[in-house]
């Protein structure tokens, strides 16, 4: 899904929906549990683009389906709002990532779960294997440990002499250990050292700009958590404080002013996740459902943090670029 498709959809009325779809509509109502760390305003685009999904495949709220939105302001509160849904008995547990799938894991092994961007089900044994999840588990992925090192690449192509790079990484997030993972073995093929700069919270964040500037590093890779996504300004802001250049995962975060970003395309890896909850909806098991992996990606640069950095971005990354913000 391009970006300006999901603007179009978000758009849309419930009036536009097809006949055919509304007459899939049933008088039973289902519930979706939606567990998410983060705040609604966060993450209020993906909620929309979800539900654009939904009501595209017959489902309206209040109608046929109702949500249930529970939000963790600290991963810890996590377990006990997955609790929380599972004493609710939703018919589906719509879980964002892996910190989130982690918590709903751990709550029921009987309700399915669906993830929508997940960066390593495998490697953290939430799924069998992409063909075949087993348990009640399934969703899309971004397989992040391929794509942390394309960033690091970027990084090193807007800084061709940079000899150590920072990376910032949601300390919580049960993913990042084999992002790091990945980011140690593209660093000794591009021969820079990393500095890891783990944040727990967004109170850490001001503590990593001060260690990367006590050790002269005017670089970084974010790696995209939700830490990291979900307190996208403040990070903005510091960079241009400490005059850092970030390379992020998510172009949500170069949209609220940061540097660069690539990765898959998140909003389309949230719609798509909307057909999963259908076909469990529909009596399918998450077993058998293949995980699938993201199909389209997004370069998004913002020319207007670039000039108060005083960088000056390689035309190639711009000819390669989805997304220019002047």
């Amino acid at each position: 899904m391009r970006r300006r498709d999901v603007i179009g959809l978000l758009g849309a009325s419930a009036a536009a929906w097809p006949l055919s779809a509304r007459g899939q509509q049933s008088a039973q109502i289902a519930r979706i549990g939606f567990l998410r760390f983060g705040s609604p305003s966060t993450t209020a685009r993906r909620v929309e683009v979800l539900r654009v999904g939904l009501r595209e495949l017959g489902y309206q709220e209040g109608r046929n389906i109702v949500i249930e939105f529970r939000w963790a302001d600290t991963v810890e509160q996590l377990p006990a709002l997955s609790a929380e849904l599972v004493r609710l008995n939703v018919d589906v547990i719509f879980a964002m990532s892996s910190t989130e799938v982690e918590a709903a894991r751990q709550a029921t092994k009987t309700i399915p779960i669906v993830f929508a961007v997940h960066a390593d089900p495998i490697g953290l044994g939430h799924v069998g294997s992409l063909a075949r999840p087993g348990g009640n588990i399934t969703g899309l992925t971004n397989i992040n440990t391929d794509l942390i090192a394309k960033q690091l690449e970027m990084l090193k192509e807007l800084f061709p002499q940079a000899t150590r790079v920072g990376v910032l990484f949601g300390s919580t997030s049960p993913s990042h250990r084999p992002a790091l993972e990945a980011l140690q073995a593209a660093s000794a093929k591009l021969g820079v050292q990393l500095l890891m700069l783990p944040a727990r919270t967004a109170e850490d964040f001001e503590g990593a700009f001060s260690t990367m500037a006590r050790e002269d590093v005017r670089n970084f890779v974010a790696v995209a958590t939700p830490v990291i996504v979900n307190h996208r300004e403040q990070l903005a802001e510091l960079a241009l404080k400490y005059q850092v250049a970030v390379v992020y995962g998510d172009a949500e975060n170069v949209e609220a002013g940061g540097l660069i970003s690539y990765g898959a395309d998140f909003y389309d890896l949230v719609w798509r996740a909307a057909s999963y909850i259908d076909k469990i909806l529909k009596g399918a098991k998450p077993a058998d459902l293949p995980v699938e992996q993201a199909t389209k990606y997004r370069l998004a640069i913002n020319l207007k943090t670039a000039k108060a950095l005083g960088l000056t971005v390689p035309p190639t990354l711009l000819a390669r670029a989805d997304e220019v913000i002047e």
